[in-house]
């Protein structure tokens, strides 16, 4: 009801200014008799003057002043309505005014209003569909399946809308959930692996390796499993199998695909001359020949390389993968304690690049999840 006073009032304002001409056209001003007066006096003054009867100077003064009543009295004449309304005419237009207008305005409102609607908050109206944040979208899909888990497509539309917000161990859980629920696929197993691989800071660790060898296995030319394959190559320092991972796919990629720009910025960090440069120290390759080795054989081989990998690290510390393969080297030979300290330097010195130091942390927690270190994580 609160509605209808203001309705009410706006019919009432409309119908007056509809009859307010109407009212006013019988009060113009009768200004065709002012003019012939003043013509008149005018005339009258000539005459008087010529007889004598008024002086020079008076005469132009009251000529001056007749004039200008003249002239008001002819803008007058000009502004005043020139035609008027029969009685009968203005009774019929203020007729409909008083009942087709308000008549017609609720005719209109109700066809085209919703008078039974009740009134809505300012703060409900304002959290519309397309107002929503992507949040409170999220935390709507949330609680659905907080109350139904086994709605493997909720998990698999949760998946992606994770990876955008950076919330990437939620969707590591939302794209397993999609995996186990939906049954495997190329695609939800390169999701899968994508996510682990943002988990953890840019590394591929052996979760997301397995999930991209599982994503091949179901479809060998997937591009993205392919892809990823080339950087845990490259991570684990076979620089030349993951060029060749990385040519065999440009080769086959469609001339249109959007992912080759990103192959071929890999493939020529790859093969500049400071990434196509062995970094001293031994690769993973060294060190598992190395392990299958004599002791005194292999503490000859890998105390060179090791030492030559140490003291380069101590001249700059910036590199992650050789901070990587040094810790991963103590620990295959079995030397815990030099591993622990190792991971101890490279936190110390990478604590400057937030970025590389997370991937550090993912890299450690992955060697120590495979039982490889002992004691290397949430050291500071």
């Amino acid at each position: 009801m609160a509605l209808w006073f203001p309705l009410a009032l706006m019919t009432v304002a409309a119908v007056f200014v509809v009859l307010w001409p109407l009212g006013r056209t019988r009060l113009a001003p009768a200004a065709d008799g002012d003019v012939a007066v003043y013509r008149d006096q005018l005339r009258e003054l000539e005459r008087d003057r010529a007889a004598g009867l008024i002086g020079s100077a008076e005469a132009d003064a009251a000529r001056v002043e007749i004039s200008r009543r003249l002239l008001a009295a002819a803008d007058a004449q000009g502004q005043a309505p020139s035609v008027s309304l029969a009685p009968w005419r203005r009774r019929f237009i203020a007729v409909a005014a008083l009942v087709a207008l308000p008549v017609g305005a609720v005719a209109l409102y109700l066809a085209l209003g919703f008078p039974s609607l009740p009134d809505q908050p300012l703060a409900a109206r304002n959290n519309g569909p397309e107002n929503r944040s992507i949040a409170a979208l999220v935390g709507q899909v949330e609680d659905r399946l907080e109350h139904n888990p086994q709605d493997g497509r909720g998990w698999e539309v949760l998946g992606p809308v994770y990876m955008r917000l950076g919330r990437f161990d939620d969707a590591v859980k939302a794209r397993r959930n999609a995996l186990r629920l939906l049954g495997a696929s190329p695609t939800r197993e390169g999701d899968l692996g994508e996510a682990l691989v943002a988990a953890a800071n840019g590394v591929v660790t052996a979760d997301a390796k397995a999930a991209f060898d599982r994503a091949l296995a179901l479809d060998a030319q997937d591009p993205r499993a392919k892809f990823f394959t080339g950087v845990a190559a490259q991570q684990d320092g076979r620089n030349d199998e993951a060029a060749t991972i990385w040519r065999e796919l440009l080769a086959q990629a469609p001339a249109d695909a959007p992912w080759t720009n990103v192959v071929r910025q890999s493939l020529a960090r790859l093969e500049t001359p400071a990434a196509a440069t062995p970094a001293p120290g031994p690769s993973t390759a060294d060190v598992a020949a190395a392990a299958e080795m004599s002791p005194e054989a292999r503490a000859q081989m890998v105390r060179s390389m090791v030492e030559r990998l140490a003291e380069r690290l101590a001249r700059d510390g910036s590199d992650l993968d050789g901070w990587v393969r040094l810790v991963r080297a103590y620990a295959v030979l079995g030397d815990h304690e030099r591993a622990s300290g190792a991971a101890a330097d490279a936190r110390r010195a990478l604590g400057g690049d937030p970025a590389k130091l997370r991937r550090l942390e993912a890299a450690l927690t992955e060697l120590t999840r495979g039982g490889s270190v002992a004691g290397v994580e949430g050291r500071e």
